[in-house]
């Protein structure tokens, strides 16, 4: 049986189902597999041909029991998920003409236009389909920096077994990410604006974890996470490289490149557990903007939590990467002890300096840039003003920027996949200050569903971050006593 363990090693293994509902380990680790299971070249060619679907259902059987989710169960949470995707390969592959050997990778495809739809809505019917296996509820509790809040929102909507607690720092998200999650005329979603987070979502992810961290209240709100620190989302998030590889590539076997706009390491620790797996990464490039804790760490050996910059790719705007743990724990030999004290520190002192070994060993296979807004809004430009006539958004245009900037540490023949994780539509004032446009915006800033949500009443809860911890844990109570309440009557 596949068993799963935190990075701090002060828990018990547990399976995927216990992994998935607990979110963060109790001892204030995050989940890993005890092994990674290693593919072969040929089982790679076997898989080079499949749909999405059903590519993700072979890499989830690796890490799934059949104990714990049988065959059909998994095939059909899966389809489920997918099956809002307004593409029929759900993440398609676009080759820009004017940058050599470059693709774009669209993870946007989903209902809230992000790649978080992904992972998250195979996450949140999987957590249904186990509270209502168990004939029991529990709270989410997300913390969001723009694009899994609406995701888990969207996902969540309408679900009996869970009440979804969406929290954002208030206006350091885009207009059109806050009505993704406020205009759901959902009672089972609760999205919180918190004002007073000089850190962004890092501020929110604190009191979370406090939160966590109390035994008595995390059983009385039955609380339960599917930020990116859970183990499902990247879990998820492995099958994009898997499926985009196969799409470039001329032969099974031959080594590219991927460029990732990082802010949590979450999507880029799927890509290490993919190139872990077996999958031939020459390399991932760590696209980093101005909150360059990654490049920091990446480039000089220190993992460092500076003051946060708000940037115009707001998304990434994380100073507090916590699925770099993960990495850190894979790449430092397993070392709990190691974790322990560098996530104490760290916590503490707001910094570590990695010992030289562990310093050499992050680096291997990776690289890293940061890149500043003109950077980001020039890249915008430039791509779209050139025949391609591709409109990236804020952060896709951080990885291509990284992408450009580091060209020349490869070969020339060399494929690079730029991972655009989020529709344009989503930012549009960024948009309009990349092209310089004062009226209409162009056709590809816009999107339907963006459009409709504009004139659509809010419904949201507002709270300063100083006061979150007891007023969130109010208004979650209150809530719960309710559902008691209802099902006594029942």
């Amino acid at each position: 049986m596949t068993h799963f363990i935190s990075t701090r090693g002060g828990v018990a293994p547990v399976d995927i189902e216990a992994a998935v509902l607990q979110g963060y380990a109790a001892d204030g680790g995050l989940f890993v597999p005890q092994t990674i299971p290693r593919i072969s070249e040929e089982q790679l060619q076997k898989w080079s041909k499949l749909s999405f679907v059903d590519l993700a259902f072979e890499i989830l059987s690796l890490f799934i029991e059949r104990a714990v989710l049988t065959a059909d169960d998994l095939r059909r949470l899966l389809t489920n998920s997918f099956n809002r995707f307004d593409q029929p390969d759900v993440v398609p592959v676009v080759r820009l003409e004017t940058m050599s050997n470059t693709y774009v990778l669209e993870l946007f495809h989903g209902p809230t236009l992000s790649f978080k739809d992904l992972a998250m809505g195979f996450l949140v019917n999987l957590v249904d389909f186990f509270l209502q296996r168990k004939n029991d509820w529990a709270s989410l509790v997300v913390a969001t920096t723009g694009d899994t809040g609406p995701a888990a929102a969207h996902a969540s909507a309408g679900k009996k077994s869970i009440e979804c607690w969406v929290l954002y720092p208030n206006e350091m998200i885009s207009e059109e990410q806050a009505r993704q999650m406020t205009t759901l005329e959902a009672s089972n979603v609760h999205a919180v604006a918190v004002n007073g987070c000089p850190d962004g979502g890092d501020d929110l992810d604190l009191v979370i974890a406090r939160m966590f961290a109390d035994d008595s209240l995390r059983g009385q709100l039955k609380l339960s996470s599917v930020n990116s620190i859970n183990w499902c989302r990247v879990m998820v998030q492995a099958v994009h490289y898997f499926f985009s590889y196969f799409r470039v590539v001329d032969r099974v076997g031959e080594k590219i490149v991927f460029s990732v706009p990082s802010g949590a390491f979450g999507n880029l620790f799927g890509g290490y557990l993919a190139r872990t797996m077996g999958l031939p990464v020459k390399a991932y490039i760590c696209a980093n903007n101005q909150n360059a804790t990654l490049h920091r760490a990446l480039s000089t050996g220190r993992f460092t939590k500076e003051d946060l910059i708000p940037t115009v790719s707001s998304a990434i705007d994380i100073v507090a990467p916590y699925n770099f743990w993960r990495y850190l724990y894979f790449v430092s030999g397993r070392d709990h002890d190691k974790i322990c004290q560098w996530m104490d520190d760290f916590q503490k002192q707001g910094s570590v300096h990695l010992d030289s070994r562990t310093a050499d060993a992050i680096r291997d296979g990776y690289i890293s840039a940061s890149i500043t807004d003109e950077e980001t809004l020039s890249t915008i430009a430039d791509v779209f003003q050139s025949r391609d006539c591709y409109l990236l958004d804020p952060h896709a245009a951080v990885a291509v920027a990284a992408a450009d900037k580091l060209s020349n540490t490869f070969a020339p023949d060399t494929k690079i996949i730029c991972l655009a994780t989020a529709h344009s539509a989503k930012f549009p004032d960024v948009v309009r200050k990349a092209l310089s446009v004062e009226g209409e915006l162009p056709e590809q800033a816009m999107h339907q569903s963006i459009e409709g949500a504009k004139g659509l009443c809010q419904h949201v809860r507002l709270c300063d971050c100083s006061k979150l911890a007891p007023a969130l844990t109010h208004a979650m109570q209150s809530v719960t006593e309710r559902r008691v309440n209802s099902s006594k009557i029942e």
